[in-house]
């Protein structure tokens, strides 16, 4: 009984009845359109900003937590396929947990979507003021410090008595009733500008997203090539200064770099034919991002040694380091374009969520009210974007970055996990197939053979860097690897999604303590509002009232 009612799931059925309704969305993206969005996604806060703190923590070595992340990326986006071309409907990972493993969990996951899309767009929004402000500041135009910085930075420099831009912003900032005024004035306009954006026309923000990803793909190829000219291999040497520890320590940064190809998926219901469009458009932008990250890395440590990424414009900073003042300028305008376009795909995949929640009766009805004149969801663009504008005035730029990162792989790994509890689908005209490798022999084999290594080369594994305190992350992830491997054994588990989650879940060891606590308080917020409202109104509650 306690399975039934909270584990409910929905008929896959239902998603290709929702699609034709007369409330459906304008069905006017194709597959250059998704892997353009996909592209625009994914390309932009990661590799203008977050990319140089996993520089400065794992050297010139983070090229392989990149490749790591993009091979985990890479198994879940085959898992994100397989569900895309069964269930086209634009909640994306909400909706294919709701027909896997239930209600209960669907809700889990919509609630850790919000941190992916609204809150992850608080970080790309603070990045883009970043290289906006140095941009107009090369052509003489000034914005006060206190109109360029947020409360919680400013306040901790003051108070640590920095002698910084960020702890004179506080002083020099004008007060209300005693309260300072410091808010990040960029990231507040651009955030603006953007949902009005996305709530009049899908077709107007397909247009503005494709022209800037053109543009962006060319800045950066001119980035690689002029970066190339001035790469000094030593500083190449060591290639791993801070050990295989310090290179995890940039996960947070490195995989918040590869967010974004899964915001494709909650394009479904304006694709014009989601179940071949999309698998094909999440794919093609993941690997086409994932060749410029490996190039990028490799460019970035050969220009200006690991130590010196201390700041949040590594792309900036290379070219500053090496003199070449006519790269600065560039460097700013292909950041402000990419992070940019990355903004509006974030803020239109959030919207489409909760678009989907609300017609499950797990939202109020206005969230899945669809304008009549624009065919877009009006109400929740409206509320994306207080979601994302209210939190500048008091988040910070890391704080975001790791709370992002925790929710999406939690939302990765439940999504590979779905596939292996799908029932079989014998339907012959599905256009992407999730292949079947069985790992009934071929996993066990690997965890051997992996064991015996880990044994043998680097027995320390299971402790923290001080080689007393054991790391509780990393036994936990040995745990659940072997506990997969046994039940791979007995279940012909599909060997893919199997490596997804694996995959996933490693990353999740390189997410510090308070990150976790963060995560646990926001998952508890969301259960209460879950029992308080969403399990009543739920539609599949009906089948259980007495």
């Amino acid at each position: 009984m306690f399975k039934s009612i909270f584990f409910r799931k929905k008929n896959i059925s239902i998603y290709s009845k929702e699609g034709n309704n007369s409330s459906s969305l304008q069905r006017v993206l194709s597959v250059k359109d998704l892997t353009f969005f996909g592209i625009a996604a994914i390309m932009g806060a990661g590799s203008f900003s977050s990319i140089g703190f996993a520089c400065y923590s794992g050297g010139p070595a983070v090229v392989f937590l990149f490749i790591i992340c993009a091979v985990a990326c890479g198994f879940t986006a085959l898992c994100y396929a397989e569900f895309a071309a069964r269930v086209p409907g634009a909640g994306s990972a909400y909706s294919y947990a709701y027909v896997s493993f239930g209600e209960i969990i669907a809700w889990i996951i919509g609630w850790a979507l919000v941190m992916e899309y609204s809150i992850g767009n608080i970080y790309v929004a603070f990045s883009w003021s970043s290289y906006f402000v140095n941009l107009i500041e090369g052509i003489g135009i000034h914005i006060p410090n206190w109109l360029t910085n947020n409360y919680t930075d400013a306040h901790h420099a003051f108070i640590n008595q920095s002698n910084n831009s960020l702890s004179q912003s506080l002083v020099n900032a004008p007060s209300i009733g005693g309260l300072k005024i410091i808010f990040d004035l960029p990231a507040t306009v651009i955030n603006i500008l953007i949902t009005i954006l996305i709530f009049k026309s899908t077709t107007s923000t397909r247009n503005a997203s494709n022209v800037i990803v053109i543009i962006k793909l060319l800045i950066v190829f001119l980035v690689l090539i002029v970066g190339a000219f001035y790469i000094d291999i030593d500083n190449w040497t060591p290639f791993m200064p801070n050990h295989f520890n310090g290179v995890m320590a940039g996960v947070s940064g490195v995989f918040f770099a590869f967010i974004g190809f899964d915001a494709v998926s909650t394009l479904a219901e304006e694709s014009k034919n989601p179940q071949k469009d999309l698998p094909k458009g999440m794919i093609y932008s993941l690997i086409v991002c994932t060749i410029v990250f490996v190039l990028l890395v490799l460019v970035l440590t050969g220009i200006m040694p690991y130590y010196k990424f201390t700041g949040s414009d590594p792309l900036a900073d290379i070219f500053a380091y090496k003199g070449v003042k006519w790269m600065l300028y560039i460097v700013s305008v292909a950041a402000v374009i990419a992070m940019t376009s990355v903004m509006i795909v974030f803020q239109m995949g959030q919207p489409r969520i909760w678009m989907a929640m609300s017609r499950d009766g797990l939202l109020p009805n206005k969230f899945s009210k669809v304008h009549s004149k624009y065919k877009t969801p009006s109400y929740a663009t409206i509320v994306t974007g207080f979601m994302v504008g209210v939190p500048i005035f008091f988040t910070t730029p890391q704080m975001v970055l790791d709370f992002t990162s925790i929710g999406t792989l939690f939302a990765f790994i439940i999504v590979c996990a779905a596939v292996l509890v799908l029932p079989k689908n014998n339907n012959q005209n599905q256009i992407f197939k999730l292949p079947y490798i069985n790992s009934k022999l071929i996993l066990p084999i690997i965890t051997i053979i992996s064991f015996c290594f880990i044994i043998t080369f680097v027995p320390f594994s299971i402790y923290l860097e001080d080689n007393i305190h054991l790391n509780f992350m990393m036994i936990g992830f040995y745990i659940l690897w072997l506990t997969i491997s046994v039940l791979a054994y007995f279940k012909n588990f599909s060997l893919i999604p199997v490596l997804g989650v694996l995959s996933c879940s490693y990353l999740l060891t390189g997410v510090n303590q308070t990150n976790w606590v963060m995560f646990l308080i926001w998952l508890v917020i969301g259960l209460v509002i879950y029992f308080m409202y969403s399990f009543k109104k739920s539609k599949l509650n009906k089948n259980y009232e007495k």
